[in-house]
């Protein structure tokens, strides 16, 4: 799968450019604050409808500016277009259709993101490793997108119906209705995580052996936020058990005000030798693992799909060591069309920039390279 046009209007600090990819590495250059990391964030924007810098569309649009517009043209032939408005809400277009959801857009641009962002996935709150996973799980199967939208609903509306701390038959009847709802998706959930994640476990074992010299054994493990037993089908045992835990914690969660079980409570343990990374690896072992994660996130997507995904990597080569570049850079081969933002073309030697495009980003403006 291949990016051939990018076309953006409006995104953040970005002046208007039309950008045609004609080789099949783009080496953006530019200091930091330039606006280079935006260009890669509006591409994953278009193959993911999610960034990972921000969760609020404001953000994203220019100051002073009522809407922005992003536009791309695939090795497929797909033109894809998102547009996204101050006042909320957004629209999608392919092919010169309007898509009655968003979500329809997914699927036609698969990319796989490594920034300097997710050098913290280890150390950082479980909430960050959750949306790492449904990344993964998203490129994986596009419906999930719809799944995690339901589910994000369900809880915001349950949760806002806890904090009233109202009691009664009234409330009962609401929240059963909540709870049969949220059983069944959040399973959906739950079951997609951990097989992505069983997916995921050999290959990112795989790599940090490589990438430590065989010194290092990873294990990944899904700690569910629901206490689940049996096998994983959606209409047996996890679907009982996560309604039978939220009737369970009702009386605790008015208390509180809050949900207590389900897929928002999970974790990913990642263990270095059956110790707790977080806790227990090094600096530099914590990069090696979260290059293992990327690696084998972007094998498990390529396997999946029978084809390369969109590789994006955000100034993450000045945060690793010689040797993990070199690797990273190795891994990645001629197979993938890859985006790479850098402050200085230092670290692409020899292969890789001679077959490179490059571009240099300066205050929002592109200047074309060579």
């Amino acid at each position: 799968m291949r990016l051939h046009h990018l076309e953006l209007r409006h995104f953040r600090n970005l002046q208007p450019l039309k950008l045609e990819l004609d080789a099949p590495r783009l080496l953006v250059i530019g200091s930091n604050g330039e606006g280079k990391s935006n260009l890669l964030e509006a591409v994953e924007l278009l193959g993911s409808l999610r960034s990972h810098r921000t969760s609020s569309d404001r953000d994203l649009i220019a100051h002073g500016e009522p809407s922005s517009r992003l536009a791309a043209l695939t090795s497929s032939g797909d033109s894809l277009q998102l547009d996204l408005r101050r006042s909320g809400g957004r629209s999608a277009n392919r092919n010169g259709k309007q898509l009655d959801r968003q979500l329809d857009l997914l699927g036609s641009l698969r990319c796989v993101g490594f920034s300097a962002l997710d050098l913290d996935l280890v150390r950082g709150e479980p909430a960050g490793r959750r949306q790492w996973l449904d990344r993964v799980v998203l490129q994986l199967e596009p419906v999930y997108g719809e799944l995690l939208s339901r589910y994000g609903r369900l809880l915001r509306q349950r949760s806002q119906l806890l904090r009233r701390g109202l009691g009664g038959s009234e409330v009962a009847a609401l929240l059963d209705a909540f709870d049969l709802q949220m059983a069944l998706v959040g399973t959906r959930l739950h079951r997609r995580r951990a097989r992505a994640l069983r997916r995921l476990e050999p290959l990112a074992a795989a790599w940090q052996q490589r990438l430590s010299g065989g010194r290092e054994q990873l294990r990944l493990e899904y700690q569910s936020g629901t206490l689940l037993t049996g096998d994983d089908g959606e209409e047996g045992p996890w679907r009982e058990a996560l309604a039978a835990q939220m009737a369970a914690q009702r009386p605790e969660e008015l208390r509180l005000g809050q949900c207590a079980v389900g897929p928002h409570r999970d974790e990913v343990g990642l263990l270095l030798s059956e110790q707790t990374a977080r806790r227990y690896g090094s600096a530099g072992q914590q990069r090696t693992l979260v290059l293992a994660l990327k690696l084998a996130e972007l094998e498990l997507v390529q396997e999946v799909l029978g084809e390369p995904p969109l590789l994006l990597l955000d100034d993450v080569l000045g945060e690793l060591d010689p040797d993990r570049q070199q690797l990273l850079l190795e891994a990645v081969g001629e197979g993938h069309q890859c985006l790479v933002s850098a402050t200085h073309l230092g670290a692409f030697e020899g292969g890789w920039q001679a077959q490179s495009q490059v571009i240099k980003m300066r205050a929002g403006c592109l200047e074309i390279g060579t």
